[in-house]
This record gives C-alpha cells, sequence and structure tokens, in this order.
C-alpha cells in the first residue's frame, strides 16, 4: 500500500522519536541496578540523581515510549487493513500535541522539577509543566482515534456492509475504547487536583482520592500496552511462521478482547489493599475481577499455541500426527523473510507467560501483603511491559522502518539474538527482585547502595547483597540485547534505499472465521464496559473523599515546596510566636 510522504514521515516519527527516548529510559534502569547494588555509592550520577532517575525510568518506558508507539502502529494498522488513507490534519495535530506534551514533561523531569516517580503521588508535587504535558500527551493520542480512524470504519462499513469488522481494527478500537475510559480520572485528578496544588491556588488536597483516581487508571493502563501486542500475535505472528499460516479462531480472539475491555477496569484496587478508607468489600470485588482477567490471557494462549501448530503443520505436512515434535520446527533463529521477527514474539511469549503467573500474588490479599512496596512488583511488572509488550514492539518498530525507509533489516544476525540476550537479562532481573522482595522482603524504590547495601552503614542487610549483584547481571543483559537492537534499527534506518516505500503487514487469515454478531458489537459491550466500570468505583471514590486524610500539602516552588501564601503564614505565625517569647521574659522580669 502506497502512502503519501507526509504520513510516512508521521508514523516514521512515532516509531522513532519514542525509541530514542527509551534510550534515556534504558540507561536509568541500568543506572538504578547499580545504584541499588552499591556499585555506586552515591545520591547522584553525572548530575542526574537517584530518584529523578528512578522517574526518568519509569515515565519514559512505560508512558511515553508505549503511548506514542502504540500511535503509530495503530495508525498503520488501522490504514493498512481497511485501505484508507489517513487524514493529514488530524495527523499533524496528534503528533504535534503528543511531541510538545512529550517535551513540556521532559524538561520538568531533567531539570529535577518533577521527581514524582511513575505514580505521581501527592504530597509528591511536580512543576506544572509536568503535568499539562501528561495531559497533551494523552489528549493528542486520541486524537486519530475519534477523528481518523472511525470516520474511516463508518466508510469502510458502508462500503462493505455484509463483513466484519477487521480483526486488527476491531482489537485496536477496543483498546483505544479501553484508553479513552481510563483516561478520565486520571485526568480529573490532574487538572483538579494536581495541576491547582502545583500551581498554588490551593493549599490542600485529598491524597486517597488521587490514589484511587490514579489507579483507576494505573493498572489498565498495562492492557493498554498489552493489546497492541496481542493484535499482532493474533494477526502477524501466523504469517511469520508460515506462507500458509492462519489464526485458529477470529471468534476467540474477538472474544478475549471484549473480555480485556470489560474486566481491565475494575481491578485497580488490588494496588491499594494497604490503604485505609476504603470499604474492604471493594478491596474484595476487585481483587476477583483482577482474578478473572487472567481469562482472556488464557483463551489467547491456547488460540496462539493452536495457531503456531496450524501454521507449522500447514508447511510441514508430515509433522500431521506430532503432539511436540512440530515446536521444533518454529523459526527460533531463521533470518529468511521475516522469520527474523519470530524471535521476538518467541522471547516475549516467554517472558508474558511468568508475568502472568506472578501477577496472581498481587491479586491475593495476603500474599500481597507480603510483597507491598518490596522488590518483588518491579520484578513482576517487568515482565510484562518489559517482556511481550517491548519485545513485540521492537520487532514492530524495525519492520515498519524497514517498509516505510524501503530497505532491509540490516545487522539481522545481531537483531535475531537482541531478543534472547533481553529474555535472559530479564530472567536474572526478576528473580533476584521477586525472590528477593517475597522470601527477605528487600525493598523496592529505595536507593540500597547507600545503606541496606553499605557495609559501613548501621542498616547493612547482607542477605540482600547477592540479590542486588544478580540484578546488575541481568540489567547488563539486558542493555545488551537493547543495544543488538538499536544498531539495527538504526542500520535499517539510514540504510540506502532499495525498493519503493510501502506499508504492509503480513496479515494470517482465519481457520475458523464464523461470523459471531454478539462478538462484533463494540457498542454494546463499551456501555457495558463503562457501567461496570462506574458500579465499581464509585463506592470506593465515595470512601475516598469522605475517609480521606486532608493535609496542607506542599506545592511546587523551586526553592522551598511550599506555596508562598503558606510560606508567608508560616513565617507570620514564627513572628507572633517570637513576640509574645518576649513579651512574657519582659513580664517575668
Amino acid at each position: 500500500m502506497q502512502v503519501s510522504g507526509a504520513i510516512r514521515f508521521i508514523i516514521l516519527t512515532e516509531v522513532i522519536f519514542p525509541i530514542l527516548l527509551l534510550t534515556f529510559g534504558i540507561y536509568h534502569g541500568v543506572m538504578q541496578v547499580l545504584y541499588r547494588a552499591g556499585i555506586i555509592k552515591a545520591e547522584s550520577f553525572l548530575g542526574i540523581d537517584y530518584y529523578q532517575g528512578l522517574t526518568l525510568h519509569g515515565v519514559i518506558n512505560v508512558i511515553v515510549f508505549t503511548t506514542i508507539f502504540i500511535v503509530g502502529f495503530s495508525n498503520a494498522i488501522v490504514m493498512y487493513t481497511l485501505k484508507k488513507p489517513l487524514r493529514e490534519k488530524v495527523q499533524w495535530i496528534a503528533l504535534g500535541m503528543m511531541v510538545l506534551g512529550t517535551l513540556m514533561a521532559a524538561w520538568a523531569m531533567f531539570t529535577g522539577r518533577a521527581t514524582v516517580l511513575y505514580t505521581f503521588y501527592p504530597p509528591l508535587i511536580a512543576h506544572w509543566t509536568f503535568y499539562l504535558g501528561a495531559v497533551l500527551l494523552v489528549l493528542g493520542s486520541l486524537v486519530p482515534f475519534f477523528f481518523d480512524w472511525i470516520p474511516s470504519a463508518i466508510e469502510w462499513k458502508k462500503e462493505n456492509p455484509s463483513q466484519k469488522l477487521p480483526l486488527a481494527v476491531f482489537g485496536t478500537f477496543v483498546n483505544f475504547i479501553l484508553w479513552t475510559i481510563m483516561i478520565i480520572p486520571v485526568a480529573v485528578e490532574i487538572l483538579f487536583q494536581l495541576l491547582p496544588l502545583s500551581l498554588g491556588w490551593v493549599d490542600e488536597i485529598n491524597p486517597l482520592l488521587a490514589r484511587t483516581l490514579f489507579w483507576f487508571f494505573g493498572h489498565p493502563v498495562v492492557y493498554f500496552w498489552l493489546l497492541p501486542a496481542y493484535v499482532a500475535l493474533y494477526t502477524i505472528l501466523p504469517k511469520i511462521v508460515s506462507e500458509k499460516g492462519k489464526l485458529y479462531s477470529d471468534p476467540a480472539a474477538r472474544l478475549a478482547f471484549i473480555l480485556f475491555l470489560l474486566f481491565s477496569l475494575p481491578v485497580g484496587l488490588h494496588h491499594q489493599f494497604t490503604d485505609p478508607g476504603i470499604t474492604n468489600t471493594w478491596k474484595l470485588i476487585h481483587s476477583l475481577f483482577t482474578f478473572g482477567v487472567a481469562l482472556p490471557s488464557m483463551i489467547t494462549a491456547f488460540t496462539v499455541a493452536a495457531s503456531l501448530e496450524y501454521s507449522v503443520k500447514a508447511e510441514h505436512p508430515e509433522l500431521k500426527n506430532s503432539k511436540f515434535y512440530w515446536w521444533t520446527f518454529l523459526p527460533y533463529m531463521r533470518l529468511e523473510g521475516n522469520k527474523w521477527m519470530f524471535s521476538y514474539f518467541f522471547a516475549g511469549l516467554v517472558l508474558f507467560f511468568i508475568g502472568g503467573i506472578t501477577g496472581i500474588v498481587n491479586a491475593s490479599y495476603n500474599v500481597n501483603l507480603a510483597v507491598h512496596n518490596t522488590a518483588y512488583v518491579p520484578g513482576h511488572f517487568h515482565t510484562t511491559v518489559g517482556g511481550l509488550v517491548l519485545l513485540v514492539f521492537f520487532a514492530l518498530a524495525l519492520y515498519m522502518v524497514s517498509k516505510l525507509r524501503g530497505t532491509d533489516v540490516k545487522f539481522k544476525g545481531l537483531a535475531v539474538l537482541a531478543p534472547y540476550f533481553w529474555m535472559q537479562g530479564m530472567f536474572m532481573f526478576s528473580y533476584a527482585m521477586m525472590v528477593g522482595g517475597i522470601l527477605e522482603g528487600f525493598p523496592r524504590r529505595t536507593n540500597a547502595g547507600l545503606t541496606y547495601l553499605n557495609p559501613d552503614s548501621p542498616l547493612y542487610r547482607p542477605e540482600w547483597v547477592g540479590y542486588a549483584q544478580l540484578s546488575v547481571v541481568g540489567g547488563v543483559l539486558l542493555a545488551i540485547g537493547f543495544i543488538f537492537f538499536f544498531i539495527s534499527l538504526i542500520g535499517t534506518l539510514l540504510a540506502p534505499k532499495v525498493r519503493e516505500s510501502t506499508l504492509e503487514f503480513p496479515i494470517a487469515e482465519a481457520y475458523h472465521d464464523e461470523n459471531v454478531p454478539v462478538l462484533n458489537n463494540l457498542k454494546t459491550w463499551t456501555v457495558a464496559a463503562i457501567i461496570l466500570a462506574v458500579l465499581s468505583y464509585i463506592p470506593p471514590l465515595y470512601d475516598a473523599s469522605v475517609r480521606g486524610v486532608f493535609f496542607n500539602s506542599p506545592a511546587y516552588n523551586e526553592k522551598f515546596p511550599m506555596p508562598l501564601n503558606q510560606l508567608q503564614g508560616a513565617k507570620n505565625k514564627e513572628e507572633k510566636k517570637e513576640v509574645s517569647k518576649t513579651e512574657k521574659e519582659v513580664a517575668k522580669k
């Protein structure tokens, strides 16, 4: 499919720009393991302190990179499957908003004005540019959905009234419906709590309400990252394995997308099991929905495995009766055609299996209490967003750059090795974090090298040293895997053009492709998802509003983290105390 020069530039920017930013995020990830292991015994390195780097690592990796890249991939897959050109004006507006928002937030973080970590919990307060930048980024990401893809889908449906929406478009629409719903509460938190507090317009906010609004967004966002990878698993992976490859079941894939839409929203309270003020009944309900959200992943595991088996056996009929031997025919290290992409999907699936199993721990109230705020939590988290999501995005980035630039993928050997280095590094890192957290209570976030892993500190904990050192080895392997991928990406981007620039994807047909009307009605399922989300969050939000602790929270001030009127009030109180003290002393004399 031919694309205009402007659209090609926009999509390439939405692929390359977030990956360039990701280099900073991954660099600070390596710095984190060096700090925590005590290899760097300092509060800062090269002008960036530990918590500033932790903020950059979290925000860039899981918000900026994922959001912009997902928009770029979704632009490409929707345009290709619907065979409808994108609207240039809409796309320029969206790209401009996302880039401007990113630069505003990046300025605040790099200059030390937004050291608030990924969760930006109050009373940690950032410069107002951080919050406004975040709002621009997420709003910009919605512009193509509402003003480009939906109009194109309506046009396509008029031209093809008897056909169901292509699976790739269906999954993309489910993802952005979910995204639209989940950003409403965090936008409320930013616009009506954090931004006014940052500007000094208010002197206090309700921290529990802010946390509850954040986690309405904070856990469902995991599925916003995940669903584009699922789109690729269903529609692209079978065709990578074999030219005759097929998706095993189209209805099963659509059911999985719908279940994600329903179950992804009422789950956030399992992050707040230790928060007082919220009724335990609602924590239990959210815990049950968290177990329920594993169901679509189980459906996907079966569907993907069946698709791989069909695809291998279609190319090798002699394996027709094989139970397990067909696994040896998968293209684990093949370089020809698009088969190099398989290593990314395979390594990502292995890591995601571990991430899914370990995530069940967080849904269990009793076990959650044991791992809460330990290194177990980021150890699990990295196997999800740092596993299937990141590796599939890497594969798609390389593929899209090669097609849109009209070049061959360069350094394919390094490109194929990259996900295996990444997988091995993630095994070591996550094992160290999770086992150290659940068995020994190794804490998260903390700059442990200055205290707990410093033999000169009275807080020294020698039983944590081995886990921290193993995480360093894992972090180094992760960095090597990323470097291999990055060399291939830059080589492909800068390589001379050898063919016409096009946009295409190897889309697999479905083996079972029955038309199930109830699975194609997005309007009904969207309404159901909104109702379920509202019903599951009204009581907790009410609890947070009436039981939350209100106190004077410091607003952002470059020299002193309090609003000027609070500063002046404090000075007046101190002056009154001094006057009163002087009067008493005079009276005594």
